[in-house]
């Protein structure tokens, strides 16, 4: 009896059915929890998102090239949590907040879960400060409010990740820092991960966003109009009560021309017969086209972007 122990442990073992896209299939854990971290064989580890009748939908926190049909798993039993606190201000850190900028490890940080409930209707507040992104396109035409939540759509290569590494570069220069969160549109189904992600991050009381979208067209990206944001698709719910007061004066009438001139130009391609005031808005309208082109990785300070003053407003451009 001198080997007999009584503290062993019994963990319970899943088996990978299929791999794709970033997704595991997997059976055998009947008593996973949704939000659950989970550890393959090879290390790699996951977050469970689906719970099915027969199998459990795992969502990989980093490659799948080491992970194949039939490999083991176990899940941990903690639901997933990353560290939070201002030792994280500065730091590289992959999807789980493990320091990879080969600086010292995270020091006095506290955990917090990633799945947390968001902030009730009424603690929110309506956006009102502008979140300048440094894009004259966004900001002038499409303005994001501080905390709204504001989804960037567009087929490959139309340069979404450009517009979001532009706007966190232009909040470097304004040196700014902090997360807001708003009441409009309170998220029920609409874009139903996308919100869940980011309605955690709600702006409360004066410190706190809404819907909208940024569509890019492949079309526009091959014109060479970078950012190829349709304008006309674009929306921010938030919108002229987000920005600066010069330039709501400026972008409103310059997004009305922009609209006419897209409406147009769709029939000025099957005539040549065309009024001089039809010409006049084409030729109004194609400057206009052309005037928020930027350089990639290039956001500029708001009082270089010609929004602020009246050069739309007389026709300057």
């Amino acid at each position: 009896m001198t080997n007999f122990y009584t503290n062993f442990q019994v963990d319970e073992i899943g088996r990978v059915v299929s791999v794709g896209d970033g997704i595991a299939r997997v059976y055998g854990l009947n008593e996973i929890q949704a939000g659950e971290m989970v550890e393959f064989a090879s290390g790699v580890k996951g977050i469970t998102l689906n719970l099915e009748n027969e199998n459990v939908g795992i969502v990989f926190f980093g490659s799948d090239t080491a992970i194949k049909e039939g490999d083991l798993i176990k899940h941990t039993g903690s639901i997933v949590d990353v560290p939070a606190g201002k030792a994280m201000l500065g730091r590289v850190v992959d999807a789980l907040g493990v320091p990879i900028d080969g600086k010292e490890a995270l020091s006095d940080n506290k955990q917090r879960r990633v799945e947390v409930k968001a902030p009730g209707i009424i603690e929110r507040k309506s956006g009102h400060e502008p979140m300048q992104t440094g894009l004259k396109a966004v900001d002038s035409l499409v303005p994001i409010g501080r905390g709204q939540r504001e989804l960037i759509i567009g087929d490959r290569q139309t340069g979404k990740t450009t517009i979001a590494i532009d706007t966190i570069l232009n909040q470097k220069q304004m040196n700014s820092r902090g997360t807001n969160e708003s009441r409009e549109a309170f998220p029920e189904d609409v874009f139903y991960l996308h919100s869940r992600l980011l309605e955690r991050a709600a702006k409360r009381s004066d410190q706190t966003g809404a819907d909208g979208q940024i569509c890019l067209e492949t079309e526009l990206f091959y014109r060479g109009i970078r950012p190829a944001i349709n304008v006309g698709l674009s929306i921010s719910r938030v919108g002229s009560a987000a920005q600066l007061k010069a330039m709501k004066q400026v972008s409103g009438s310059s997004k009305l021309e922009s609209a006419q001139y897209r409406k147009v130009a769709a029939f000025a391609q099957f005539g040549s017969d065309l009024d001089a005031a039809t010409q006049a808005l084409l030729n109004r309208g194609a400057r206009l086209i052309e005037d928020p082109k930027q350089p990639q990785y290039e956001p500029l300070p708001i009082e270089k972007t010609n929004y602020c003053d009246l050069c739309c407003c007389q026709r300057l451009l």
